[in-house]
């Protein structure tokens, strides 16, 4: 079996959950739900702490201050109308798999909302991985039906991992 997510752990934490696992079992699940085949696409997942996150988050959003997960699709693939979905990208090949994007995701930020949230660490970030992948699969939440959309489908993506609704 191909893997469809190269993980690169910046803060060894992150071995505590075996993020590549988990990563790996998450973006499945969200391709799983969506009916598309994993083999022939790559993204990759980095799991670092909140300095990092925040430092990204500042060059690429302007907002210098940690976050729990961001992504960066490889194209836009968002659909042209609110609440459908968008267009699925086409597999590349063993040797050239089409690249969806990276993640990077932030443990002190992670940890901290799966304890006010009362649920353990590895769900909540299971669904935020599935979340972002969702993100590099041209989902998102800026308008309602979105967001709509895109929680039904986490929601979804969850449930076939055994992981409860999150909202």
């Amino acid at each position: 079996m191909e893997p469809l997510v190269d993980t690169v752990i910046e803060d060894p934490r992150w071995e505590a959950i075996d993020l590549p696992a988990r990563a790996e079992t998450a973006a499945r699940a969200a391709f799983a739900e969506l009916g598309l085949a994993p083999k022939g696409f790559m993204l990759c997942v980095m799991g670092c702490d909140d300095a990092r996150i925040a430092e990204l988050n500042g060059e690429f959003r302007q907002k210098g201050k940690p976050t729990n997960v961001l992504s960066w699709p490889s194209e836009e693939r968002a659909a042209e109308t609110p609440g459908t979905r968008p267009d699925l990208p086409d597999a590349g090949d063993a040797d050239d798999p089409e690249e969806l994007g990276d993640i990077a995701i932030a443990w002190e930020t992670c940890e901290r909302e799966a304890a006010e949230q009362g649920k353990p660490m590895a769900d909540h970030v299971t669904h935020l991985v599935v979340h972002a992948v969702l993100h590099l699969l041209g989902y998102d939440h800026i308008d309602d039906a979105d967001a709509e959309l895109m929680e039904t489908t986490e929601i979804a993506a969850l449930a076939r991992l055994g992981v409860a609704n999150p909202y």
